[in-house]
């Protein structure tokens, strides 16, 4: 009885000698179709070739092989798989937690929370905490939720009404924007200010210098002073015959 004892079973394609059938179906390198041949023929023009035989539709009768740098290929799509989760929005849930009696400046914190948030392209739980007394007043809670949602309705909207739960009351607020185009924005922007960073400090570099200005106005004084002294009359020369002062 045979029983497999574990081990991982490889996704990678079979490639070159380890490709065990007879013949193939071969693409060339532009993916032209070769038509079916021998498996050594196909070995043959890849090595002439300097590529690899690599298997890309096993399940085909006969399998369809393709000649290509196998290494390159691999790079090539392990980048992609890359920006493709880079690129990939996750839709997250935050919470922000108030009591019926905040504080205004209390208030005012947790609702620019929520508005990032919602820039951001997540959905964010609002839950009202009630304790004490406060549980006989549900309509507190209530109440502030709604002043809430009026207060970012441009940036969200209610997905989920208040309701309460227990000793809380919960209510779910979803963004205008897709997560996608939030951070698309995001990206915009930090590209903007990195440029207006990098003009700043090649206006900085271009400006200059204390030293060089001090310079500039000591030259301009040393010219100004010589055109001053050649338009000035000559003094005339003492006459010989003038007497002496006694």
């Amino acid at each position: 009885m045979w029983c497999y004892r574990g081990g991982s079973i490889s996704t990678e394609p079979r490639i070159n000698d380890r490709i065990r059938v007879p013949e193939v179906r071969l693409v060339g390198p532009s993916g032209e179709q070769v038509g079916i041949v021998p498996l050594a023929k196909a070995l043959e023009l890849a090595q002439e070739y300097d590529l690899d035989l690599v298997e890309v539709a096993a399940s085909a009768r006969p399998p369809v092989c393709k000649l290509m740098d196998y290494g390159k290929f691999k790079y090539e799509s392990a980048m992609k798989a890359r920006e493709a989760r880079k690129n990939q929005a996750h839709t997250v849930i935050k919470e922000m937690k108030l009591r019926p009696k905040i504080d205004p400046h209390d208030y005012d914190t947790k609702k620019g929370h929520v508005v990032r948030f919602l820039k951001q392209g997540d959905k964010v739980k609002i839950t009202i905490m009630f304790r004490g007394r406060e549980q006989s007043r549900p309509e507190l809670g209530y109440r502030l939720l709604q002043r809430l949602a009026s207060d970012v309705e441009d940036l969200g909207f209610i997905e989920s009404n208040p309701k309460q739960d227990g000793r809380n009351m919960i209510m779910v607020l979803g963004p205008h924007k897709k997560k996608t185009e939030a951070m698309a924005e995001a990206r915009e922007a930090q590209a903007a200010r990195k440029a207006e960073r990098q003009g700043v400090a090649l206006t900085d570099d271009e400006a200059p210098s204390e030293d060089a200005a001090v310079e500039v106005e000591e030259t301009t004084a040393e010219v100004a002073s010589a055109e001053v002294a050649e338009d000035a009359p000559e003094e005339a020369p003492a006459s010989p015959e003038a007497p002496a002062e006694a």
